[in-house]
């Protein structure tokens, strides 16, 4: 992913994730057997939570249509449709084949009793010209009022004078009943020529609905960098696409789910369209440009006085680092501890004079956390008492995760302890196969201040420092001294939660971010937030670095 960094937008490539890079690795290790082996098992599933009414539309390209298509007709049974999405007619030059200029989009119902619309397109410029006639209402073309073959019943009466039995060569039948047709011609809607000829229906061009979308789309072309919508997500799909589906299939308020949401245009579509929806990634940059695309979505909503809905992320797993200790140790958390320590140029304690110190490097003591935990507070001030009761004057804490705000809480520990404490996150490259060394990044810290202005409340951030556990490797140098001269040129994103409380969501009550076209970024609140009651008041601060690695803090305020 091309990353930007500061208000003048410099990119840097963001490398995968260890979690991307065994997604990955899964899915294409073996070539297409892997792949189509995912698939199985995924859109399996997917049936299994689809509603009876509910439909299912697989994109891929002209690769896999055929391999997919076999999974799919095995699994759903029922195929509405191949539909063609004519992505461009500019394609890369060949010289031993035609050029590729389309996607497939395999679309399946459950049951077959699924919800469909149809959808209509727009007309041509060519098509438009049939519009020819213009009265008061406007301009119109004439569609028959009768078809072919003779009625016995009230679509066979006489109207106006005319039988419709005796006229062609086998008769004629209106298309309406005598009594729609009376109505219609008190309203203006029937056209009268001249004598001996059949009356017809006025078609008026602004209440046409278009011509009906057929399973060839041609009429919507793929994301270009100038578009409003673009997120230089290089898996984007058109918001057009993804309203033409939903609209079809689906009601307001219908719960749409998208597996593979990458930068979030499907959630983004169906929250403009009043529907629910679920979405999911593996990547936490594409969960974090989701994430910033449906607060703009939000936004856009909001000024334009339509209803949205508050939407929450939740981190479902740590599948990378369970899948490592299955995988490559068997299941064991001393073996973890130990290949941690030695990426970390520490030695093993082996007769530790506390089990909560695992090694040292130099003279600090080194605290490694368990596999599949968060470190708290209260193991920091349990392996720091540790530390202290030795004589240990430095203490380096290695984690996968830490708690919210423990970088600014492990202050009073040091203060409690006479510890200088370190906070390092585990590195991500230590799961990968053959490698040696890599670095250890200390947690990211945040310091923000209230802004008391009679009755009101604003927030300014003083301090932060980017964790760059996430930063690419190949120039981490002068990003660590970018992040000492310029640190909030990391920040991408960030919100005020002003009425925090322990065990409550986070909830957005201020946010601001940077997106493509407009890179600045406050760094104080201006919402003026107003308490309804007096006392000792709470806030969280989260910020999101250009990594969607985030970094929070609480601070206090008395009203």
């Amino acid at each position: 992913m091309q990353v930007q960094l500061g208000e003048e937008g410099e990119a840097l490539q963001k490398e995968q994730s260890i979690l991307e890079a065994v997604a990955y690795r899964d899915t294409w290790g073996r070539g297409t057997d892997s792949y189509l082996h995912m698939m199985y098992e995924r859109l399996t599933l997917m049936r299994d939570l689809l509603s009876d009414k509910g439909s299912i539309y697989v994109h891929c390209d002209w690769r896999m249509v055929g391999s997919l298509r076999l999974l799919g007709d095995e699994i759903f049974q029922i195929l509405e449709n191949t539909i063609s999405w004519k992505r461009s007619s500019i394609a890369a030059g060949v010289k031993t084949q035609w050029r590729n200029s389309q996607d497939f989009i395999l679309f399946y119902s459950k049951s077959g009793n699924h919800i469909f619309y149809p959808q209509f397109g727009n007309y041509s410029e060519s098509a438009k010209k049939h519009f020819s006639y213009k009265d008061g209402k406007g301009i119109f073309q004439l569609v028959p009022l009768l078809g072919s073959g003779r009625s016995s019943g009230e679509t066979g009466q006489t109207w106006k004078g005319i039988d419709p039995n005796k006229l062609g060569k086998n008769g004629m039948h209106w298309l309406k009943s005598p009594f729609v047709l009376e109505e219609l011609d008190k309203s203006g809607l029937i056209y009268w020529p001249g004598k001996g000829k059949v009356p017809r229906l006025k078609y008026y061009l602004d209440e046409a609905k278009g011509p009906y979308v057929s399973d060839f789309w041609e009429d919507i072309p793929p994301i270009n960098s100038m578009a409003h919508e673009y997120q230089n997500y290089q898996t984007q799909k058109p918001e057009a696409l993804l309203d033409r589906i939903i609209k079809a299939s689906s009601n307001e308020g219908d719960l749409v789910a998208d597996f593979f949401c990458g930068s979030g245009t499907t959630l983004a579509v169906a929250e403009k369209l009043g529907r629910r929806w679920i979405g999911v990634d593996l990547g936490r940059y594409a969960i974090h440009t989701s994430r910033k695309r449906l607060i703009q979505v939000q936004r856009e909503l909001h000024n334009a006085k339509k209803p949205y809905r508050s939407f929450d992320v939740y981190n479902l797993g740590r599948y990378e680092r369970q899948w490592w200790q299955l995988e490559r140790l068997k299941g064991a958390d001393e073996e973890h501890r130990k290949i941690v320590l030695q990426f970390y140029r520490a030695t093993p304690l082996t007769n530790s004079p506390n089990p909560l110190l695992h090694g040292k490097k130099g003279s600090a003591f080194v605290h490694v956390d368990r596999i599949d935990g968060i470190f708290t507070c209260e193991e920091l001030k349990a392996v720091a008492g540790a530390a202290q009761s030795v004589g240990g004057r430095e203490l380096h804490c290695l984690a996968w995760e830490f708690e919210m705000e423990l970088a600014l809480k492990k202050q009073s520990v040091e203060a409690e302890t006479g510890l200088d404490i370190k906070l390092k996150y585990i590195p991500r490259e230590i799961m990968e196969p053959n490698r040696t060394e890599c670095q250890f990044f200390e947690a990211g810290y945040l310091e923000a201040k209230a802004l008391k202005k009679g009755k009101k409340v604003d927030v300014e951030l003083i301090r932060f420092s980017p964790a760059l556990a996430e930063a690419p490797e190949a120039e981490i140098v002068e990003l660590r001294k970018r992040a000492v001269s310029s640190p909030f040129d990391f920040v991408d994103f960030w919100a005020v939660d002003f009425e925090w409380r322990e065990g409550k969501p986070f909830e957005h009550h201020w946010q601001d971010f940077r997106t493509r076209k407009d890179r600045s970024l406050k760094t104080k609140t201006d919402i003026g937030w107003e308490y309804r009651s007096k006392g000792r008041k709470r806030i969280c601060v989260k910020v999101i670095d250009v990594f969607g690695v985030d970094t929070t803090t609480v601070i206090e305020t008395e009203v």
